[in-house]
């Protein structure tokens, strides 16, 4: 007799096809304008996107909305028509990429190989700013970081907003082959006033934990293999960076750089990408981040667009791929495909440099060799069925006396509707030169593996979970992300969500407990935690957030017992206003001073628009550090600020301030420090962008540093530029 949760998911899997549409193609021109005048929207069959899943639960959307999809060999071509009747009540700004999504918007997700697994996620708002996603539903994940190469337009009318867009067929994955198929779909509309309502253009079942599988499907695409399919994108980039010297400011590199990435769809569902001197510069600051009493080194996101694409095909739940580590290559060349139930992808680069986070296990440190080193990463992931998935994943990374390689095999099975795990174990095996050696690298060749078990039960109202891991200390994983090895750990929790409603005083109520347990791999310490969490989410998409955080941590031969709490607040305050801020207090570790101490963080932040086209945001964080008698040890401070100006939705300028000031006291630690450090970072960058790769940048930056004895002072300066063309063949 089958149970309960097998025999939901074969009824499931039985049950007839709904939200199912069919679509023809058109031999129409269209003009990609928001006016929606040509004969192809008028023989277009509209799917209304009528239900609201949030904050009501499956209710009649409050105003209407349409989607339009058309295609033709090369495009496919979907229009909305919003309706509003208060117009004036829109939301729209001009913004940068990926930035708009506190505005009204409209939107889409696709599944080309209708196995309900991997989307691409588009939305506009009415002024036709992008943004774009890959989603996934077996990693959990939606990853803006992803961009494709599109056409959009927005404008705003008497009876709401019009939008419409062009995707070439290119810039996605299809399934190769002729015969007519069937696409997973869902369409989608943020209406924010007083309350945030979403819509969609399917029914959300919140018991069950995927979105994916439940789109509705459009048919009737018959997409032959016609044209080259060929994206050539040539770079040009210069720079120009001095710093001081004894004698005033020197030149420390300067030059302008042509550059070339290309990538070829083989087929419609296989790309090859290639880049020789790739530009990978970074014309954004990486926001500052708190690292005064950090216990292990800080990490931040991948911006480049080479690694970018296709990255959704090298996910894995332990981070054994962070391409970072990559920081300057003088070529790369990349294959991702899908075919059928099968997955893959290939990464190579050449770097110039070598760099490194050693990890250890109760801190890690980062550290750079001048020393070139080739990196290969290998990818597999295939469908057993409908609800499981099995993947290997092979990575290396070799230079002068140096390797290290990683074997992984991971899986995925959706046990219920409700249900999920996740497998995954990986071993490696290491060596390293001996200037590596110093710093704490095992000597000879090392074996280690690292292991990770995850149990998830998601429903409309309860959340839990139950993990377990391991990481042996020989364990490395250059081309990923490890900050600590030798230990073991666990990890349970449970999150009850009470609904609330539009009319009611809450949005959503959630109580949660969590807690954690872990030790060094020899058993020598363990260390444990607990999160007691309340969380409010209201109106004007406010939220309060209570935690209480008891535990014990281990570091350097002693325990500590420590209590930390939080609470933090955010609220749409107007429209254009959105304001933030948190307290976090409690006892802490002084790492380096060797002991128990207090602490006090207070954040506050506001994000602001004036009109359509200037916005802004700041932030200030200032931590304090005082001993358990109630002397000070140091006082943090980070104020940053972030303006734009935007000329239209592709053309802005951007000014970018970030200041850090460390007041110690010196007679309060163990090694000599000095008093006072300052530094200050300001970035003007003016940009012009037709579409994710066709760019124009331009730019200056500088930075500044100072000490009790030394006013601020300009320590280098830079300009800079980038001009870079996306052909399409």
């Amino acid at each position: 007799m089958l149970n309960r949760p097998l025999a939901a998911l074969l009824l499931l899997c039985l049950a007839p096809e709904t939200n199912a549409v069919t679509v023809t193609a058109t031999s129409d021109p269209i003009r990609i304008d928001a006016v929606l005048n040509e004969p192809a929207w008028s023989a277009a069959t509209p799917i209304p996107i009528d239900r609201e899943w949030f904050p009501g639960d499956d209710i009649a959307a409050a105003v209407e909305t349409d989607v339009l999809v058309t295609w033709n060999e090369n495009m496919l071509y979907v229009a909305f028509r919003a309706r509003d009747p208060r117009p004036h009540e829109i939301r729209a700004r001009y913004s940068e990429r990926d930035n708009a999504l506190s505005d009204d918007n409209v939107g889409f997700l696709l599944d080309p190989f209708n196995d309900r697994r991997i989307a691409y996620q588009f939305r506009i708002n009415p002024l036709g700013v992008q943004a774009d996603a890959i989603n996934s539903d077996v990693e959990g994940t939606e990853d803006f970081s992803w961009d494709a190469i599109w056409e959009s337009a927005g404008r705003i009318t008497a009876d709401g907003y019009v939008v419409e867009v062009a995707i070439p067929l290119q810039q996605l994955r299809i399934p190769a082959g002729g015969g007519e198929q069937t696409w997973a779909f869902m369409a989608m509309r943020d209406y924010p006033r007083n309350v945030r309502h979403r819509f969609r253009s399917v029914v959300t079942d919140e018991n069950r934990n995927c979105l994916i599988c439940q789109f509705g499907t459009v048919s009737g695409f018959s997409v032959p293999r016609v044209g080259r399919n060929i994206e050539v994108t040539p770079t040009l980039t210069g720079n120009l960076r001095q710093e001081r010297g004894s004698d005033g400011f020197e030149t420390a590199d300067d030059g302008i750089e042509p550059g070339l990435s290309g990538r070829w769809a083989i087929t419609p569902s296989t790309s090859l990408q290639a880049t020789i001197n790739p530009d990978f510069s970074q014309v954004e600051a990486d926001a500052a981040e708190l690292d005064v009493n950090t216990r292990f080194a800080l990490s931040f996101p991948e911006k480049r667009p080479f690694f970018l694409e296709g990255a959704d095909f090298f996910e894995t739940q332990l981070p054994l791929v962070f391409t970072r580590t990559i920081a300057d290559p003088v070529a790369g060349l990349k294959l991702t495909g899908k075919t059928g139930r099968h997955a893959y992808g290939l990464l190579l680069a050449h770097d110039e440099i070598t760099n490194f986070l050693i990890p250890f296990d109760q801190t890690s440190l980062r550290t750079s060799l001048d020393r070139s080193s080739n990196t290969a990463i290998a990818r597999y992931r295939g469908s057993l069925s409908s609800s499981a998935t099995a993947g290997v994943l092979f990575s290396s990374r070799t230079g002068a006396d140096y390797s290290n390689s990683v074997l992984s095999a991971d899986t995925f099975l959706r046990v219920s509707e409700q249900d999920s795990i996740r497998l995954q174990v990986a071993g490696s095996r290491s060596s390293y030169p001996d200037s590596l050696i110093s710093l704490g690298q095992p000597e000879g060749t090392i074996e280690g593996h690292s292991l990770l078990a995850r149990y998830d039960h998601n429903d409309r109202n309860w959340y839990w979970l139950a993990s377990y891991s391991e990481t042996a200390p020989e364990f490395r994983a250059d081309t990923g992300l490890f900050n600590q090895v030798a230990v073991r750990s666990g990890q349970a929790g449970i999150s009850r969500r009470f609904r609330g409603g539009p009319d009611r005083w809450f949005r959503n109520l959630y109580l949660e407990l969590f807690a954690d347990t872990r030790e060094e791999f020899d058993g020598d310490w363990r260390e444990w935690g607990a999160d007691i969490s309340a969380t409010y989410q209201g109106s004007r998409q406010s939220t309060i957030s209570l935690l209480i955080a008891p535990n014990q941590e281990h570091f350097l031969g002693t325990t500590y017992h420590n209590t930390r709490y939080n609470v933090e607040a955010s609220i749409q305050a107007t429209p254009d206003l959105f304001l933030s801020g948190g307290v976090n207090w409690g006892e802490t570790i002084d790492f380096t001073n060797r002991r128990a101490s207090d602490f006090v963080t207070t954040s506050a932040g506001a994000g602001f628009h004036l009109g359509r086209q200037f916005q802004g945001e700041v932030s200030w964080v200032r931590q304090t550090f005082d001993t358990l008698e109630g002397k000070r040890v140091f006082v943090a401070d980070i104020p940053q600020a972030r303006l734009l100006y935007h000329f239209s939705r592709r053309t802005f300028v951007r000014a970018i301030l970030q200041h850090r000031d460390v007041d110690r006291n010196p007679s309060q630690y163990i090694v000599p420090v000095g008093r006072e450090n300052r530094a200050l970072l300001s970035q003007l960058l003016f940009s012009y962008r037709l579409d994710a790769q066709t760019v124009f940048l331009a730019g200056y930056s500088d930075n500044y540093a100072g000490t009790e004895s030394i006013d601020l002072t300009q320590t280098d300066r830079a300009v800079f530029l980038k001009l870079s063309y996306a052909w399409l063949f």
